[in-house]
C-alpha cells in the first residue's frame, strides 16, 4: 500500500483501457500517453496492462508502506525519493517509509509512475482505469491510499533505458476521418498549411484547438467516434476527442489521429503549437 501525502493537480490510476464497452457509452479511457507509459512497465517487467499512476502537470508526494521497485517517465518533472534525485526511465529500489516527491515541470504534460506488477485497484468493467462513473471517483484525493503487491527482490534484466524523447514534437500523424471528403480546399489548405495552439479546455476527454479552420454547414447523424478523432464544429473549431472522450457525436470526423500522435498530444498543454501531417495509404 502507498498514500498520497499530496494528491497533485490530477492524479489517476490507469491501465492499457476499457474495451468493449464503447456501445454502452463507456469511453475507453486508460493512458493518455501509452508510449511512455509502455516503456516503463517493459523496464520493470509487468504486464502491458499492469496499471500506474498517471500525473497531469504536477505530481503527488507518496509514503510507501512496503518494499517495491519503481519507474517513472513521461513528461520532465523533477522527482525525489527521501529527498535523493531519481532518474526517469531507470529502476530503483524503494523500503517501507520512503517518501517521493514530485517537483518542478520542466517538459511534457504528464508523467507516469510504476510499481513492480502494478497497482491493484479494483477492476471495474475490466480495467483499472479511473473514469467516473464507472469508478467511485475520476482521479485520486489526498490522503488516498493505493494496494500494490510488497516486493523485496527482484533483479530486472535491464536497469534502465535511453528513451529518444518526443516531447518537443509537434507534428501530429492522421489519417482521413469518415467525412473528410467534404472538406473543401480552403479548408484542406489551412488544415495541414499551418499550426495550432492548444487551448485552454484540454483534458483527457478532449483537447481543443484556439486556432480554426473555415467553418461548415454539414448536418449528419450521431456516429460513433474514437481516443483520436478529429471533430470539426460548424464555427470551424476543431476538437481531438482523447481516451476519456465520448463515443458518438454529431460533428463531422475529418481526421484521426494515430496511436502515436495520442501520445504527443497528451504531452502538450495550453498555448502549445501542434500540426497536422496526412499518412498516405
Amino acid at each position: 500500500m502507498l498514500r498520497l501525502l499530496k494528491s497533485g493537480f490530477f492524479t489517476s490510476i490507469q491501465d492499457e483501457g476499457r474495451f468493449g464497452y464503447l456501445d454502452k457509452g463507456v469511453p475507453v479511457s486508460g493512458f493518455m500517453d501509452s508510449f511512455s507509459a509502455t516503456k516503463i512497465n517493459l523496464l520493470l517487467e509487468n504486464e502491458p496492462n499492469a496499471a500506474l499512476m498517471e500525473m497531469t502537470m504536477t505530481g503527488p508526494t507518496i509514503e510507501f508502506e512496503a518494499p517495491t521497485y519503481i519507474c517513472s517517465g513521461g513528461a520532465e518533472i523533477s522527482v525525489t525519493l527521501n529527498n535523493n534525485p531519481i532518474q526517469h526511465y531507470k529502476i530503483h529500489k524503494v523500503e517501507a517509509g520512503d517518501i517521493l516527491s514530485y517537483g518542478r515541470l520542466k517538459k511534457g504534460f504528464r508523467n507516469y509512475l510504476a510499481v513492480k506488477d502494478g497497482f491493484k485497484t479494483d477492476s471495474i468493467l475490466m480495467s483499472r482505469s479511473q473514469y467516473f462513473p464507472v469508478t467511485i471517483k475520476n482521479c485520486l484525493s489526498d490522503r488516498a491510499e493505493v494496494p500494490y503487491d510488497g516486493v523485496s527482490i527482484f533483479e530486472p534484466k535491464i536497469s534502465e533505458i535511453k528513451v529518444d524523447s518526443f516531447l518537443d514534437e509537434t507534428i501530429l500523424e492522421v489519417s482521413k476521418g469518415p467525412e473528410f471528403e467534404q472538406l473543401h480546399d480552403k479548408q484542406l489548405e489551412r488544415l495541414f498549411a499551418g499550426e495550432f495552439n492548444v487551448a485552454k479546455e484540454n483534458n483527457r476527454m478532449a483537447y481543443q484547438l484556439a486556432d480554426t479552420i473555415e467553418g461548415h454547414q454539414l448536418t449528419m447523424l450521431t456516429s460513433a467516434t474514437l481516443p483520436g478523432t478529429v471533430q470539426l464544429t460548424p464555427s470551424g473549431r476543431l476538437i481531438i476527442l482523447m481516451k476519456d472522450g465520448q463515443t458518438t457525436g454529431g460533428y463531422p470526423r475529418i481526421l484521426q489521429l494515430s496511436d502515436k500522435a495520442i501520445s504527443v498530444l497528451a504531452q502538450k498543454k495550453f498555448g502549445d503549437a501542434i500540426a497536422f501531417k496526412l499518412l498516405r495509404a
